[in-house]
């Protein structure tokens, strides 16, 4: 990056290469009765164009994560058919010789649309989305106990109704792909996240081989969950290589990326929370509607489902109900962004926490203390599943690292320090909020491990690199292992053709998977290297170290280097697991607000984030804090808007309000190693989505402590309007 010398996808380039522009739908919702291309097509350098009508034989994107059933009517095709369902749905391509001349000829198109109402709430009653099939095409159900009992028995029971707004990710890098053919191959280029699930589904869809088909990654400017997954784009991409037999090239502009990339979050929940007269919770019923857009993609109703099943967080809870209505719109698709599900839920939870301490007068930190699992109990065991695995915390210390947390950010002092200043006229306040996250998911990975003849190891791995620093991860485990110096390892991922199978870079799983992985085919490649030491060195394994790159005899300071050994070999592990680990942490922020405009400043914040082990502390601290700043938009800044007719008003950075430097608070990060996984030997638990999981949570109770108004936020993102809005009310 700093070099220069990083090559995105937008740098890759090929002869006679073609250039792809997609026709989006500018109406949300209407029967699309014709489209006319005629003067387009004879445009200057116009190669071809293309509607649902010339490629008929394209199934719909397929689901790569669901297990619920009857979905399949509901999936996006690559082409919009009959029907538009929101603006920006792709409804014909334009293939040219310059991205210029591709781009007139797409302003050509001419579109016969009959506009129909749209439906933007998820939370009306559904209608009809196709002949025999409602706007409502699941209903995810998880509970455990007599929640119905307990309520009606319970001391005390409130019911809190909160919403979290419509948002995604806004990768410093939008999405692109490059196609090309050669000898009967197809390659494409831009590969993210899951190259070879992408891989295996473009053959289906393309009727060839997977073996025909090779994915490569190249640099990419960010991932958290919106790149990677299977667009009509990369399909259509790879279909013009097929068809045109030249090079294909599509670079999504910013406006394209607010419109057609996944959005995410959107959701509202009705909750009810019974508990004593101590604080300690009975039973929690939530109920909330998952707006999902207007198509399920390739993540089938995976959100709701982590909502639904690791609502509860580290609080013990004796009766949950949740039931999760996914409800289609006319809206840009949803799935899945950094800590899906549980950016949502953590806002939830801890309102409901917030609620309980108000109710009765109690401090939200001895309330919380009250309901917190203990060491003791784990690993435990919830009644519930998430993913389809069943939900065991496997290790925590939930109330150590809440101490820790308030000791390093002097908790006390700012509470002081907050009403001082709110003696003073200022709205100053301060929030805390707790989490746990899921990470590590499996069900397994694979790594090939080389020693070239010069010395030289290669990891070859079925993981992606979307940013996350995972070359230095993967790196590092496997140079410790093997006893070589770390600039020694090369890593090798995301291309289909250097290894078979891999499961891609989601759910805070290559550290955990692929770094075990690793490790286990580093010790394998140490026992080979030396094996076919021990003659020349004349010795017998058990007596041969290898150390920093040195092969030596017990008591000998000579030896011999990988190189001097002039043998190729190689190793190769497969790590399974069948559940998914549990990192946690504390959130705590202090801000002011100004009465004037409404502005939230956020003065100062700490990420307190136990991780089992820490293979890098500063990537870590990294992916914290970046994390950390993506929670800051989602929780003051970042909403799509629509207008009645269902237009898009945040189509562009104008509107769209990512944060910006001066926006950044100073940020301590606090990494603990106090509950390392019993699930892999080497304690990993992922970090990927800690920084962002109770951002929303934490800001929510700042502001509610800044007003003096418990209760005060409901919804997110907290904007400088609503802001004033609570102002009127005080």
């Amino acid at each position: 990056m700093l070099t220069g010398e990083a090559t995105f996808i937008a740098d890759l380039s090929f002869p006679r290469q073609h250039h792809m522009i997609v026709v989006r739908a500018p109406v949300a919702h209407g029967f699309l009765r014709s489209i006319d291309i005629t003067t387009a097509s004879e445009m200057p350098g116009v190669t071809a164009i293309w509607t649902s009508a010339n490629i008929t034989e394209i199934p719909t994107i397929p689901f790569r994560a669901t297990r619920v059933k009857g979905l399949e009517p509901y999936r996006q095709p690559v082409l919009a058919r009959d029907v538009i369902r929101y603006v920006g749905e792709p409804v014909a391509v334009v293939f040219a010789e310059t991205t210029w001349a591709a781009e007139d000829a797409a302003e050509q198109v001419t579109l016969d649309i009959d506009d129909r109402p749209p439906l933007l709430e998820a939370n009306v009653p559904p209608c009809t989305f196709s002949p025999g099939h409602s706007t409502e095409p699941a209903v995810v159900r998880k509970s455990y106990g007599d929640v119905d009992t307990a309520i009606a028995t319970a001391d005390h029971r409130l019911e809190l109704e909160l919403s979290i707004g419509r948002h995604s990710a806004v990768p410093l890098e939008t999405r692109g792909a490059l196609a090309r053919t050669e000898a009967g191959h197809l390659h494409l280029y831009g590969a993210a996240k899951r190259p070879h699930w992408n891989r295996d589904q473009l053959a289906q869809m393309l009727g060839r081989e997977a073996a025909t088909i090779d994915l490569y990654e190249n640099y990419v400017g960010g991932g958290f969950g919106v790149r990677g997954e299977l667009y009509p784009e990369d399909v259509l991409v790879c279909l013009g290589a097929l068809r045109l037999g030249r090079p294909v090239k599509w670079i999504e502009s910013r406006n394209e990326h607010l419109l057609a990339a996944n959005h995410s979050r959107e959701q509202r929940h009705r909750v009810t929370v019974a508990f004593d007269n101590t604080g300690c919770i009975q039973a929690i019923d939530d109920t909330f509607f998952h707006d999902q857009g207007a198509y399920i993609r390739t993540h089938g109703v995976r959100v709701a489902d982590m909502a639904a099943g690791l609502m509860l967080g580290p609080y013990r809870v004796p009766h949950y109900r949740a039931t999760g209505h996914v409800r289609l719109t006319n809206k840009t698709p949803a799935a899945t962004y950094r800590a899906p599900g549980r950016f949502e839920t953590s806002l939830v939870r801890e309102r409901l926490l917030d609620a309980i301490a108000a109710h009765l007068g109690l401090d939200p930190i001895n309330v919380r203390r009250r309901n917190l699992l203990s060491a003791n109990e784990m690993p435990y065991k919830r009644p519930l599943k998430a993913l389809d695995v069943p939900v065991i915390l496997d290790s925590g210390d939930y109330e150590g690292l809440l101490d820790k947390a308030l000791t390093t950010a002097d908790w006390q002092s700012l509470q002081r320090d907050a009403a001082a200043r709110r003696e003073q006229g200022e709205l100053s306040g301060i929030g805390l909020a707790m989490f746990v996250e899921k990470t590590g998911l499996g069900p397994v990975e694979t790594v090939k491990i080389e020693l070239a003849k010069d010395g030289a190891i290669e990891i070859i791995t079925g993981a992606a690199s979307v940013g996350q620093g995972m070359e230095t991860v993967i790196a590092q485990i496997a140079a410790d292992t093997l006893g070589i110096e770390y600039n020694n390892c090369r890593v090798v991922h995301g291309q289909t053709n250097r290894i078979t199978e891999g499961y891609g870079a989601h759910a805070s799983r290559v550290t955990v998977m692929t770094g075990e992985a690793t490790r286990q085919a580093a010790n394998a490649l140490r026992n080979q290297i030396l094996l076919a030491a021990a003659p020349l060195l004349q010795s017998v394994t058990d007596r041969l170290n290898l150390v920093d790159g040195t092969i030596r005899r017990d008591g000998n300071d000579t030896g011999m280097t990988l190189s001097n050994l002039n043998v190729p070999l190689r190793a190769e592990a497969t790590f399974r697991c069948d559940h998914m680990n549990y990192p946690y942490g504390v959130h705590i922020v202090a801000l002011r607000i100004d009465r004037e405009t409404g502005a939230v400043t956020i003065e100062k914040y700490l990420v307190a984030y136990d991780v089992g082990r820490a293979v890098n502390p500063m990537l870590i601290e990294g992916q914290l804090a970046g994390g950390l700043v993506q929670g800051i938009g989602g929780a003051l800044f970042e909403e799509f808007y629509y207008a009645s007719n269902g237009e898009p008003l945040a189509a562009t950075l104008m509107d769209y309000h990512i944060p910006i430097a001066h926006e950044v608070p100073p940020i301590d990060v606090l990494i603990t190693e106090n509950a390392p996984s019993p699930l892999n030997e080497l304690g990993l638990k992922g970090a990927g989505e800690g920084g962002i999981n109770a951002v929303g949570a934490a800001i929510a109770a700042a502001i509610d402590d800044a007003l003096q108004q418990p209760g005060a936020v409901t919804r997110l993102p907290v904007s400088a309007m609503r802001i004033l809005r609570l102002l009127e009310k005080r």
